[in-house]
């Protein structure tokens, strides 16, 4: 006789759907426009976050693309913001919007990409992108 194996998989409740949404990170500050109708791109290469159901480490490329309306992100404030990542533990969705959200809060940019691209874990390479305004939603 052979035994099957149990196939009970594991699911996540709203503590582990929800981890890392509401970490306190460092704010991102801004400086004044200067220019109409232009798009910023920002490549962040050495991402790294946690995984928190494995507590090992993910890494990725985060790009953010945006067109600025009245405010600029600042880049040092910006390395802050992605370097808080590193110990938190958050799933690859939640890190792509909670940045595009961020971002959004703080520059109020006319439209918004965040894109991460996370390494191959266990023969698996994710992508996700975050689009703002988000559909259905005027940009404010």
């Amino acid at each position: 006789m052979v035994r099957m194996k149990d196939d009970r998989r594991k699911t996540y409740g709203e503590k582990e759907a929800r981890a890392g949404l509401k970490a306190r990170l460092p704010r991102l500050e801004t400086f004044p426009n200067q220019f109409p109708d232009y798009e910023i791109k920002i490549e962040i290469p050495e991402f790294t976050s946690v995984c928190p159901r494995t507590g090992l480490p993910d890494f990725g490329l985060i790009t953010i693309r945006y067109v600025p309306k009245d405010s600029c992100l600042e880049l040092k404030s910006l390395k802050d913001y992605i370097l808080a990542y590193r110990n938190l533990g958050i799933f690859y969705e939640n890190v792509v919007n909670r940045i595009l959200e961020d971002v959004v809060k703080a520059c109020c940019p006319v439209r918004a990409v965040v894109t991460g691209e996370f390494n191959p874990r266990g023969g698996i390479k994710s992508v996700v992108e975050a689009r703002y305004p988000r559909s259905g939603q005027p940009a404010e």
